[in-house]
């Protein structure tokens, strides 16, 4: 059966499969990342979980994969298949796709940047499969987006399109990792509304999920966090679409397992706020925590395609 190996690299833990050529998961595994090992060991489990894929799909499906795909958080350079940097794994300018190259015995490899991975699933065979232009923006422990155009993720002249969590929607407001302050994920990520809520209700171990049970029972200071969190994030939607004018906007990520809780007052705020923008859809992912590893696949079929036709 063809197939291609689809590796999902995250902080802490790695999602692989072996792919179809129509999409489907033939076979998925998961393991640690190793980073406490520092980023050598990071990139020899990759090397090691994808040699792995590679002997199972020969034995499973009687032949080996046709091409790899790898998603990876940080700063991507896809063109060059450097894995430039990414704080949560300790790693700078590692040539991964050369290196996965030459592990796997020479087959083509695509690597790619995380959440535009998401992004591309999500686009093709997800929530955003019959748009034509669409934004897909996760809300986890910070806040990315990937913008669909056609089929495919722009990816900007320098692989930096669609940071939206990088947009100052509260000028002068808390510090972000980036350096500035104010930026959307400081006040409507996942991580920021547990904090804030853990702040709220007294209990340091409180998350957001706790938060949007608390909303859901009336509680009125999980409400002031809760609308804080919305009303940031409407204001980062708003420039967004207002830059972008997409047909649909895919939220992704652990807030929006909250659903009407969030996705609710969420399209309120966003009404409320256009003049004349058009309006998008605003929906939940499919494809939840499976769309990094679904898109990395893509990504493998796709280089093999523009092989193909090359």
């Amino acid at each position: 059966m063809r197939h291609v190996i689809a590796l999902d690299v995250g902080g802490t833990g790695m999602k692989a499969a072996l792919a179809g050529a129509d999409g489907t998961l033939l076979h998925e595994a998961r393991r640690p990342t190793a980073r406490e090992r520092g980023p050598e060991a990071v990139v020899a489990s990759i090397l090691g979980f994808a040699a792995e894929l590679r002997d199972l799909g020969r034995e499973r499906f009687g032949g080996p994969a046709l091409a790899a795909g790898v998603a990876v958080p940080g700063i991507v350079d896809e063109a060059a298949g450097t894995a430039v940097y990414a704080a949560n794994l300790g790693w700078r300018d590692v040539p991964l796709r050369a290196l996965l190259a030459e592990r796997l015995g020479g087959v083509p490899v695509a690597l790619g940047h995380d959440v535009r991975a998401g992004g591309l699933a999500e686009g093709r065979i997800g929530a955003g499969r019959d748009a034509d232009r669409f934004l897909f923006v996760p809300l986890g422990t910070g806040i990315a987006g990937a913008i669909g155009i056609a089929g495919r993720i722009e990816a900007g002249a320098h692989g930096g399109a669609g940071e939206i969590g990088h947009i100052t929607v509260r000028p002068g407001g808390r510090e972000c990792g980036c350096g500035r302050r104010g930026c959307l994920e400081t006040v409507a990520s996942a991580a920021a509304v547990g904090r804030d809520w853990a702040a709220a209700c007294g209990d340091p171990r409180a998350g957001a999920a706790d938060c949007a049970k608390a909303v859901r029972s009336g509680d009125p200071r999980a409400l002031a966090v809760w609308q804080d969190a919305v009303d940031a994030l409407a204001d980062g939607l708003v420039t967004g679409l207002t830059l972008l004018d997409p047909r649909t906007v895919i939220i992704g990520g652990g807030l929006a397992e909250a659903g009407d809780t969030l996705f609710a007052p969420l399209r309120e705020a966003v009404a409320r706020r256009v003049t004349f923008q058009q309006l998008p859809s605003i929906v939940p992912a499919a494809l939840g925590d499976a769309a990094g590893c679904l898109g990395a696949g893509l990504l493998a079929w796709d280089l093999l395609a523009t092989e193909v036709t090359a």
